[in-house]
């Protein structure tokens, strides 16, 4: 039995950075019909399922990945690097004519633009074939924008079992929903994990009034039984169960690239999470573990 199963996208990321990448006013500055050359070139394996499982391994756990890979030019090199990265791939779902690609554009401060593509596909339908995911120890999913909502809830609510523990990201998206759709979901998790942003949909209040430190999440009550954990860039992260607040500071790094730092702290802290059940450790491991991310091109 697997410590923790990881569910959603699987993409292959491909990474430049160079000086003729111009830019202007926090964009990058390229013309129609140019031609431009990169310094540095970076493939790797990316998707947030894909960047936590890497994490919870680094980390000594053992992960399932549950996601789709086409069966395309990429298909070999996706199930290598995920071998390297000690991430089982047996319930891995395969699909023909199906791609998952980003190309990233990476500026000297290790900011980025991501040009996205993926070929429509529906994970629900590979989802309801697998009895195998009901005998998940814990699970984690990703945010899964293309999934419709309802579905959503069916499979998370499907793999909530007594003794399973449930770590959700949720997409923007879904965050702007009303609180009562919401709380279909929220039945059925244990841990939530949200940047400020998505938060502030969540709770229905504009990100700037909200006082982060101050909190109480008793305020939410769809929420007051759950951890909550919040991430707020160089702010830190904020964490919330019942009547406790807890605060992390980020842990200071020289930033290389920033893609992924979400994934890693998510990573970071479930992984504590598990060995410890201790919310105030997690956190720390989670920032830790982030800074390590974004000291490195690539995101796990």
């Amino acid at each position: 039995m697997y410590d923790l199963i990881s569910i959603g996208n699987i993409c292959i990321d491909l990474y430049f950075q160079g000086q003729s990448l111009t830019e202007n006013n926090n964009r990058f500055e390229l013309a129609v019909g140019g031609k431009y050359f990169s310094d540095t070139f970076h493939e790797d394996v990316g998707g947030g399922a894909v960047n936590v499982a890497a994490g919870i391994t680094k980390h000594g756990l053992n992960c399932a990945l549950f996601g789709i890979i086409g069966n395309n030019s990429f298909k070999e090199i996706i199930l290598k690097k995920l071998k390297t990265k000690n991430i089982v791939t047996e319930l891995c779902q395969f699909e023909d004519n199906y791609h998952k690609i980003s190309t990233i554009l990476l500026n000297k401060n290790g900011e980025r633009t991501i040009i996205n593509y993926e070929t429509p596909a529906n994970l629900f339908n590979k989802f309801t074939l697998h009895q195998q995911l009901k005998t998940a120890k814990n699970v984690f999913f990703s945010s899964l924008p293309h999934i419709d909502f309802e579905d959503k809830v069916k499979m998370i609510n499907y793999l909530k079992g007594d003794q399973t523990l449930t770590f959700l990201n949720l997409s923007t998206v879904d965050c702007k929903k009303p609180i009562t759709e919401l709380n279909k979901i929220f039945n059925a998790i244990d841990v939530l994990i949200v940047n400020g942003y998505e938060f502030s949909e969540i709770i229905k209040k504009p990100y700037q009034e909200i006082k982060f430190k101050d909190f109480k999440i008793s305020e939410v009550s769809e929420l007051k039984d759950k951890i909550v954990i919040v991430t707020d860039g160089i702010n830190g992260s904020y964490g919330y169960f019942k009547e406790i607040n807890y605060f992390q500071p980020i842990i200071q790094t020289k930033i290389v690239d920033t893609t992924g730092a979400g994934d890693g702290y998510t990573a970071g802290f479930i992984a504590q999470y598990l060995k410890s059940k201790d919310i105030k450790k997690s956190m720390e491991n989670g920032a830790q573990y982030a800074s390590k991310i974004i000291s490195q091109i690539g995101p796990n």
